[in-house]
């Protein structure tokens, strides 16, 4: 068996195994997942979250997804109202649960953003080859951030409700290489060796310029001092 059939050979058991791998893991690919998110508003006690809704991702494949989301009380409001006028960051934990466990993550934003957009917000959720959450983040146009030292009730009473939009971002699959030209190009430079038959395709420069520099380097020495050389 010559390198060729070998090299083909190793090749095909790689792209049969990786075939399986992947259709193995396409079936969990498919299937549904939860995230609930918890926000923290309340500055005295950052430490605490408090229940802000669920997404439901039906199918991780086509990213069609579902959200419930809790309104806002008026003690919330005036939560962050403050967090706003004080130029702080509105957390939120995203709990996610599949087959495989409940993953957190934690992501945040201006919370003088999110009140200046009237709770619109954007959620991303990263998804891996094999279909795993690898982050939850969220999203919020800036706006101006220094409109919020005079935020009023006004602006603070139509804090009721989140508007939030789902993406579904799947990992790029990266680039197959051409392994059966490669192996090609392998087999026949092998031949070519072994008939004897590879050739030097360099400059004459290229082949012999550890020669050339010194003689070069020696002429402009001797151009450049050509007093020493006469004393001598």
């Amino acid at each position: 068996m010559n390198l060729l059939m070998k090299l083909t050979f190793l090749a095909s058991v790689w792209l049969s195994s990786t075939f399986v791998y992947v259709k193995a893991n396409s079936l969990e690919y498919d299937g549904w997942l939860n995230i609930a998110l918890f926000h923290a508003l309340d500055i005295d006690d950052p430490s605490k979250f408090t229940l802000r809704g669920n997404v439901t991702v039906t199918n991780r494949n086509t990213g069609l997804v579902s959200v419930a989301q809790e309104p806002l009380s008026l003690q919330d409001r005036n939560k962050l109202k403050r967090l706003a006028q004080e130029n702080r960051l509105y957390r939120l934990e995203a709990h996610v649960t599949d087959s495989e466990g409940v993953t957190k993550f934690l992501t945040s934003s201006k919370a003088c953003a999110l009140a200046k957009s009237q709770l619109t917000d954007v959620l991303w959720v990263s998804l891996d080859h094999t279909g795993t959450v690898t982050a939850v983040t969220q999203s919020v146009n800036n706006g101006n951030l220094n409109e919020c030292a005079d935020l009023s009730n006004s602006d603070v009473d139509v804090l009721d409700e989140f508007n939030t939009d789902v993406y579904v971002k799947h990992t790029e699959p990266a680039p197959i290489p051409d392994t059966a030209s490669f192996i090609q190009k392998m087999e026949r430079e092998r031949e070519a060796r072994e008939r004897g038959e590879t050739k030097d395709n360099r400059s004459f420069f290229a082949k012999y310029w550890m020669y050339l520099v010194p003689v070069v380097i020696l002429l402009l020495i001797s151009a450049t001092n050509p007093e020493a050389g006469q004393q001598r």
